[in-house]
Parts: C-alpha cells; structure tokens; sequence
C-alpha cells in the first residue's frame, strides 16, 4: 500500500476518536481539612473540568469540625455545568477499629498475629455511627455490626465480649514492639530493592 493511501487511512481513524468522557459521579478519600491541588486530588478534580481551588476551599471549609487528617469519604457529583454536589461521608469503619483498639497500623498477616482488641460494645457503637452513612441507612444493626466485625478481622483485631484495661495496656506495649520490628524488615525490604534497580 502506497504511503498516500496509508495517510487517508490514518486521518479516518482520527476522526473516530472522540474525547474521553470522565463519569459524572467521583468518588475519593481525602483527609480532613487537608484538600489541596496537588495530586492525587488535583489532577482528578482538573479531568472533570472542575475549579480546583474552589473545591478545596470548599471542602476544607465543610470538614473544619473534623481533627484534621482523618480520611473521610467524599462523593461529587459532577453537573454539566461544571459545577458540583458534594457529600462527606463518615470515616471508614477501619479508621474506627483502629481507634477503637488503640492501634495505629492493622496486622499484616490477620491469620497468624494480634494487632489489637474491640468489645461487642465498641462493634456496636461504631455500627450506629456508620448507620448514618446515606447509604448504609437502610442496612439492619445486625448487617452493621457484621460489617464491622469483618472489618476488624481483615485489620487483625480481635473482637471480644470484656477487656481488661491493665492487661490490654501490657499487650499494647508488647504489640510496638512487632510493629517496630516489622517496619525495620519493610525498610531493609525496600533498600535492597531499591538496590537490585
């Protein structure tokens, strides 16, 4: 084939390409008080057309209650008009066990190790918070304490029905000292990654 005919051919398939539409919902975590342009928000927000100062003015503004850090989940929805809806949800039910159990890193292997403990109370309560979730309100208390409890087993905390503070304190103290040790392996694994590179 002939490179004239090759070039007509090449121009009908730029044609055919249209410009990437991004979906109308986006759905994101982003730390409370910290919303800021650079990535990753940034250039998800700059895809969809959206003002990004504007939005994180705006979404600071919203979560200034909140201790500033916690991840919340945001849902925007994104009008043809370029402008938005905004919803904060909670934070996620793992930001709660972990707090809940004193803890501020999961298990990393759940099947062999103990990051920490939560009573029944301590499911129930975190359920009730979550319940108010737009889209968790509709779930019975009994599929919330469920989730909770699954959520607790994927981060490595125990559920129990009592705890005992002085002997949890003692567990605790024993517990930074595998974390420790594991961070230190994490660490020595990523240099000599870095080194094989």
């Amino acid at each position: 084939m002939s490179k004239a005919g090759l070039k007509g051919q090449l121009k009908g398939l730029k044609k055919v390409v249209q410009k990437v539409i991004h979906g109308r919902i986006m759905r994101t975590d982003i730390p409370a008080g910290m919303a800021m342009a650079g990535p990753p928000l940034g250039p998800m927000l700059g895809q969809r057309g959206l003002n990004i100062a504007a939005f994180c003015k705006d979404f600071n503004e919203k979560t200034k209650d909140y201790k500033e850090g916690i991840p919340l989940p945001a849902r925007v929805t994104i009008n043809a008009d370029r402008t938005y809806e905004l919803q904060i949800n909670k934070p996620p039910v793992s930001y709660y066990v972990k707090q809940a159990a004193g803890i501020t890193r999961g298990a990393m292997n759940q099947r062999e190790e103990v990051a920490g403990k939560i009573t029944l109370k301590h499911v129930y309560e975190i359920a009730a918070l979550k319940k108010t979730d737009p889209f968790l309100r509709f779930r019975s208390m009994e599929d919330m304490c469920k989730m909770v409890i699954g959520v607790a087993r994927n981060c490595g905390v125990q559920v129990v029905r009592t705890l005992d503070p002085k002997e949890y304190g003692e567990f605790l103290e024993a517990r930074k000292e595998v974390v420790a040790r594991q961070l230190e392996e994490l660490k020595e694994l990523k240099e000599s990654k870095m080194l094989r590179a």
